[in-house]
C-alpha cells in the first residue's frame, strides 16, 4: 500500500514541475513521465505555431511594396542615365543641322524638278515672259531659283520632325539648353557695328560650336576682337 501511493505522490510530482511553459513542444517528447491528458495542450501549441503562414494579403502588401520599391529605383536610374551634358546637346545640335541641310538639299532639288516640270509642261514660262517682257529662258531661270529656294526653306521642317520624334524623351532638357545656349550667345558675343575687313566678327551667331572647348574658344575670340577695337579706338 505504502510503494502505490508513494510511486503516485512522485509521478503528480514530476508532471507539475515538467518545464512545459518553457518548451512545449520538447516536454511533449522528453518528459518521461507525462500522461496522454498532460501532453495534448503542449502538441496543440507546438501544432499552431508550426502550421501558422502569414495571409495572402499580407503577402500581397508586401510584394506590391517590393515592386514599387523597385520601379522607383528603376526610375531614378534611368532618369540619372538620361541626363544630357553640354557635350550631348551641341552633338545632337550638329546632327540636326547636317540632317537639315541634306533635307534641305533633297527637297529643293525635288520641288525645283516637280515645279519645272509643271511650269514648262503648262506653258507658264511663255505667259510669263509674256507679262513681263523679257525672255522665257530669264523667265524660267527665275522660277527655278525660287522653286530651289521654297525647297530649301522646306526641307527643315521634316528633319527637325524626324528629330523630335527620336528624342522625345529628352526634348525638354534639349529645348531648356538651347534657351541657356542663346542666351549666354546674346550676352557674351561682340557689337557687330564696329566690325571691319581686319577685324571680322567672329561666329556672331554661334554656329560652329560643336562641344564645351569649342564654346571656350569661340569666348577668347570674342575677348580678342574687342581687345582690336580697343587698340583701333586708340
Amino acid at each position: 500500500m505504502f510503494a502505490p501511493s508513494a510511486l503516485r505522490q512522485a509521478r503528480t510530482f514530476t508532471i507539475r514541475l515538467q518545464p512545459g511553459f518553457i518548451a512545449p513542444c520538447a516536454s511533449a517528447t522528453a518528459a518521461p513521465f507525462s500522461t496522454k491528458t498532460s501532453t495534448r495542450p503542449a502538441q496543440q501549441q507546438c501544432t499552431q505555431r508550426s502550421s501558422f503562414r502569414p495571409s495572402p494579403l499580407a503577402l500581397a502588401i508586401r510584394h506590391a511594396t517590393t515592386a514599387a520599391s523597385s520601379a522607383s529605383a528603376a526610375n531614378a536610374t534611368s532618369s540619372s542615365s538620361q541626363q544630357l551634358t553640354w557635350n550631348d546637346f551641341f552633338a545632337l545640335r550638329k546632327t540636326r543641322r547636317r540632317a537639315s541641310q541634306v533635307t534641305s538639299g533633297i527637297s529643293a532639288i525635288g520641288v525645283a524638278y516637280v515645279g519645272l516640270q509643271v511650269f514648262i509642261g503648262g506653258g507658264y514660262d511663255g505667259l510669263l515672259a509674256a507679262s513681263i517682257g523679257l525672255d522665257p529662258i530669264i523667265t524660267t531661270g527665275l522660277a527655278s531659283a525660287a522653286m530651289l529656294t521654297v525647297g530649301w526653306l522646306v526641307g527643315p521642317f521634316f528633319s527637325n520632325a524626324v528629330f523630335n520624334v527620336r528624342n522625345r524623351a529628352i526634348a525638354p532638357q534639349i529645348t531648356k539648353k538651347e534657351r541657356e545656349f542663346y542666351d549666354r550667345i546674346k550676352k557674351h558675343r561682340v557689337d557687330p557695328t564696329s566690325s571691319s575687313m581686319a577685324n571680322p566678327v567672329p561666329d556672331y551667331y554661334g554656329e560652329k560650336i560643336g562641344s564645351v572647348a569649342d564654346y571656350r574658344r569661340w569666348l577668347k575670340d570674342q575677348r580678342a576682337f574687342n581687345l582690336k577695337r580697343g587698340e583701333r579706338r586708340k
